[in-house]
């Protein structure tokens, strides 16, 4: 923000002309923390959609625990949503937090080195009691709201929000236990006041899920009392010198929504289905951060969407294969866990060459991990992980928004070429949200599909169009029966063949199709100078920082270009000439150097990583100081020894 936050003691003056004109602010990052059952997460998305109707662009960053049940009051237990709000184009959810809404001491702990300099810590005084000190880890009577450190650097303002919660609550009849759980709409009143967001469609949100889908209308009615209460509180306690206002950010005119990464990739299938007039078969095992994609399809019966929770990963593909060579869309998601099951039977839609979705959600790795926090550790995977030389069309998704482009194409290349197409999401884009322009459905390419008909020759399955492309033939039409499964084909006829010749063959045909679909692949969309002093090249969700990081290092003069791929097998064909075009390469990466390994393996160029593997996104600074370290050729010798991403430590505790 350009002009920190300032609060007073509780009781102290401010003046009421402060109040009433906010001050003008560019952009504003807000995080809501608690614990996992305090609802922050509500808190974060109201916030959000009130900011986006106001015409401010927006962009999300929930963050779940890794645990399903983390004891409360721990800081592994806690749960937060940041919102970055601008009234100009973001691209991330922000660096650094502006104002943070701790609601224990576990959420102050947890987010304390996320705060800036100066900024606002809103703590819920009522939670800093001994008991959950110690639960959050804190020793020896230390409680940090009396740290002279923290509240030198920080704008420390106390408000006991679970004492007036239940004071707001009095009269409403619900137990002190359930007056609490209404504590997220005070402090979320609150945070409307201090930025001067309105209150009304929180109000009807509310009204309509509480009181009309849940038939809760009490507590509907609590809730609401409580929202107004704190907005209240925020107009009369006089504890900030200042509100602030965001204005609208001037964006191309059309009608927008929230969308989540997930919420995207199920209408970019729906929107394949109906383009191509198939039905859309989804199958999946339900695994984090991806079974929102089967829950949002299972809504869209009325677009003729089948789905299917399976019984396992392997069932799930399976399942998937069989509606593809029943002449539907299918489709599986999953995680990298689940990835691994899928593999062999992947390799057997790649050997019957049937179209396949597989959306691959990343989650930080190995095994179980860390279900819940962002990576980009599958790639390798995607790209190698089956048995024999077995190849798929691998494409990744750049932002909340693009995985609906993104599904779509995926389900294009998948039912056009015949081939299983693995499409790489993250938790990071899977949960955040971001304004998206609905497109115009007349606008939206119709996916062409033909099935071959009866002849009165004999039928040839692996027989192919000049792309290398073998037909799609229905099963029960007359005069189209042939053999299929998982042993080698012969070519043209699809008998079961034996012959080494004719393996190496079909081998290369495989492979030389999926390469083909490079020639229809657009040109690479190149920001910055070419050639220049060093190119950033990036895939997936570190998007948003690669783009914001080389705009501030443009906007200084460094001669910085970027480059963002969304198709990682077939690679683009420009790509080579255009990396061979820099001496200085930096691959940022949310692992630990897969698309670097790959970039010079195949172009035999000097790509240096910066790789983070935190469970966490990508900085704009962290990227900032690797251009520079870049430039000043101060990276060092050793790629294993590249700079990371600084780990910021917490204060005392």
């Amino acid at each position: 923000m350009s002009d920190p936050h300032r609060s007073n003691p509780a009781g102290s003056e401010s003046s009421a002309a402060d109040s009433a004109q906010p001050q003008n602010l560019t952009a504003a990052t807000v995080r809501f923390a608690g614990d996992s059952g305090d609802g922050m997460q509500l808190a974060g998305m109201r916030f959000t959609d009130a900011s986006a109707l106001l015409g401010n662009d927006v962009a999300t960053m929930p963050d779940y625990p890794a645990e399903i049940r983390a004891p409360a009051g721990s800081v592994a237990g806690v749960s937060g949503f940041q919102v970055n709000f601008a009234a100009q184009d973001i691209f991330t959810p922000g660096d650094e937090v502006d104002a943070l809404i701790a609601m224990n001491p576990a959420a102050l702990k947890a987010n304390l080195q996320d705060v800036r300099a100066g900024g606002l810590i809103l703590v819920n005084e009522s939670d800093f009691t001994e008991s959950n000190l110690v639960k959050a880890g804190y020793v020896d009577g230390y409680n940090p709201l009396d740290d002279e450190e923290i509240n030198a650097n920080y704008q420390v303002t106390r408000i006991p929000i679970s004492r007036l919660t239940q004071e707001a609550l009095a009269s409403s009849g619900l137990s002190t236990k359930d007056a609490l759980r209404c504590r997220n709409m005070y402090v979320l009143g609150l945070i409307f006041w201090l930025y001067n967001r309105p209150i009304d469609v929180t109000v009807a949100y509310l009204e309509d899920y509480f009181g009309k889908k849940k038939n809760l209308p009490e507590v509907a009615a609590a809730n609401i009392m409580v929202l107004r209460a704190g907005y209240n509180f925020g107009d009369t306690a006089r504890l900030f010198t200042h509100r602030y206002q965001v204005d609208r950010a001037v964006i191309p005119p059309g009608t927008y929504r929230r969308i989540t990464g997930n919420e995207a990739v199920a209408l970019g299938l729906i929107a394949a289905a109906q383009l191509s007039g198939k039905s859309l078969v989804y199958c999946s095992y339900p695994i984090t951060p991806a079974s929102e994609i089967l829950h949002s399809l299972a809504t869209r019966k009325q677009f003729g969407v089948k789905t299917i929770q399976a019984e396992d990963e392997i069932a799930a593909v399976c399942a998937a294969i069989g509606a593809s060579f029943a002449g539907q869309i299918g489709c599986t998601g999953t995680s990298g866990p689940g990835l691994a099951l899928k593999t062999e039977a992947v390799g057997l839609a790649v050997m019957t060459e049937l179209p396949l979705v597989v959306v691959d959600v990343q989650r930080a790795g190995p095994s179980t991990g860390m279900p819940t926090k962002t990576e980009q550790g599958d790639l390798l995977q995607a790209l190698y992980g089956r048995s024999g030389e077995c190849p798929v069309v691998v494409l990744a998704a750049r932002s909340p928004a693009d995985c609906f482009d993104t599904a779509l194409e995926a389900a294009r290349l998948a039912v056009q070429y015949m081939v299983p197409v693995i499409l790489l999401s993250d938790a990071y884009l899977a949960n955040g949200a971001e304004p998206w322009l609905l497109p115009d459905p007349d606008s939206l390419e119709p996916i062409l599909v033909q099935h071959p008909r009866a002849n009165g020759d004999r039928f040839q399955p692996y027989s192919r169009d000049p792309r290398g492309v073998r037909p799609w033939a229905l099963p029960g039409t007359p005069g189209l029966e042939h053999r299929i499964g998982g042993l080698e084909k012969q070519d043209i006829t699809g008998d079961v063949s034996y012959e080494a010749a004719n393996h190496q063959l079909m081998v290369e045909r495989r492979q030389r199709k999926i390469d083909n679909i490079a020639e229809i692949l657009p040109a690479l969309e190149v920001c910055g100078e070419e050639p220049g002093d060093l190119l950033v090249v990036g895939w997936g969700s570190t998007f948003g920082a690669i783009r914001s990081a080389c705009q501030q290092a443009r906007a200084r003069g460094q001669r910085i270009t970027s480059v963002h791929l969304r198709h990682l097998n077939p690679f683009p064909r420009d790509l080579g000439p255009l990396l061979s075009r820099f001496e200085r390469i930096l691959v940022p990466e949310l692992n630990a150097g897969q698309l670097r390994a790959v970039l010079r393996e195949r172009f035999l160029v000097d790509a240096r990583g910066l790789n983070k593997i935190q469970g966490q996104p990508f900085l704009i600074e962290e990227i900032l100081d690797a251009v520079d370290l870049m430039l000043d050729d101060r990276w060092g010798d050793s790629l294993s020894r590249a700079p990371v991403a600084r780990n910021r430590t917490a204060k005392r505790g």
